[in-house]
């Protein structure tokens, strides 16, 4: 009795739909993805932050900031 008829699926998405509303589901769906995603960050001991957010490239020494002229 579990999730293999797709009218099954459709329901289930009707009444998360009525009991949430329309502007919380995508706010779950993003969180829930973000939480998988840690934890599947976590379990293969990857790295929580890219390089490039850090203010490095890839060999580990710090990028000069440049502006919008190239510069």
């Amino acid at each position: 009795m579990g999730l293999e008829n797709p009218i099954h699926i459709a329901v289930l998405l009707v009444v998360l739909l009525l009991v949430f509303g329309a502007k919380r589901l995508p706010e779950f769906g993003r969180s829930l993805g973000s939480g998988i995603r840690e934890f599947k960050d976590g379990i293969t001991g990857a790295p929580t932050t890219a390089p490039e957010s850090t203010g490095q490239d890839r060999t580990g020494q710090a990028r000069l900031p440049t502006d919008a002229a190239g510069g």
